[in-house]
């Protein structure tokens, strides 16, 4: 790691981050620890996402097939960073009751932590000149704003950010059947939630954007208190979204939530592998360009692969 990189840590600790109120200035001091910790990598950002090759699909332009990759393998593939020079992405931000949970061992609440992510990835995409736009919701989608490349298109997306939570519920399902709806170009979708909804309504919402070809990553945001339960002695627990008090030994539950936790994790990993959907989870007491840029890594190094199988005739 760098000088420079070393730098940057002492403001990039979530507990330093949660100090600065300036949304603008956590998202840049995220984006540059990314970048100081890339080193001499050619690949990172986000528009390595579409230099990739697909199988080719019946309406797609013949101008754009790779004929080499055809001479070794026999099949039709579509040379994806030809046809899409410019990335579209859009980041979908869960502003319901749940995301304002913080508990002693976090210094963000899920939407502070959430608002940092989609700004820092806003940013990022901005950087290298791909569109960006931006969706919050709760039950429905309340904000939405098209994807820009823009530079000034920037303050717009912060200025929705800090917006804060309302009182709705997370209806998850509606919301991506309603998004599906309203993009008309293929694009990458951030979905930045901490995906408190009916796991089945989920897919079926995932499963409607996958129809309309767009990419999909799934961002499942977790306080640290969340995953681990570790309550001790008689606590009211405060249910959001309309769930009511109660006054229970955690001590006793601990066991059969962390059974559920894990339960309902599991059943949205294996939705989303189905659907050839990315699922990353994100605990909002680690370093934010700590979980971004180990995200960014591992699919980038995953598409390479791929594409290295497409191009070996594998």
């Amino acid at each position: 790691m760098t000088e420079a990189a070393l730098d940057h840590r002492k403001y990039l600790d979530p507990a330093v981050l949660a100090k600065i109120t300036s949304l603008q200035l956590r998202a840049r001091l995220i984006v540059e620890g990314y970048f100081s910790g890339m080193h001499r990598s050619p690949h990172h950002g986000l528009s390595v996402e579409y230099a990739d090759h697909r199988q080719y699909s019946q309406g797609d332009d013949l101008r754009h097939i790779d004929w080499r990759v055809f001479a070794r393998t026999d099949k039709y593939y579509i040379k994806q960073y030809e046809q899409e020079t410019n990335l579209s992405c859009m980041l979908l931000v869960d502003a319901s009751e749940s995301m304002s949970y913080r508990s002693p061992d976090s210094s963000l609440t899920k939407h502070e932590y959430a608002a940092s992510l989609a700004a820092a990835v806003s940013y990022l995409a901005l950087q290298q000149r791909d569109a960006v736009g931006l969706a919050r919701f709760d039950e429905h989608l309340s904000t939405y704003i098209r994807p820009s490349n823009n530079s000034a298109h920037w303050r717009a997306i912060v200025t929705a950010l800090e917006e804060g939570t309302g009182p709705g519920k997370t209806s998850i399902g509606r919301v991506l059947d309603e998004l599906a709806e309203r993009l008309s170009q293929r694009t990458l979708v951030f979905v930045v939630s901490d995906m408190f909804d009916d796991v089945g309504r989920i897919q079926r919402g995932l499963r409607h954007l996958r129809y309309r070809r767009h990419e999909v990553v799934v961002c499942n945001l977790w306080d640290r208190a969340e995953l681990t339960f570790r309550f001790s002695g008689p606590t009211m627990f405060d249910g959001l979204e309309s769930a009511g008090r109660i006054l229970t030994e955690p001590r006793s539950l601990r066991e059969r939530y962390l059974a559920e936790v894990a339960s309902f994790r599991a059943q949205l990993q294996a939705g989303c592998s189905r659907l050839h959907v990315d699922y990353v989870t994100f605990d909002t007491s680690t370093a934010l360009d700590v979980a971004l840029s180990a995200y960014l890594a591992s699919r980038a190094a995953r598409i390479r692969q791929r594409s290295s199988r497409v191009l070996g005739g594998g």
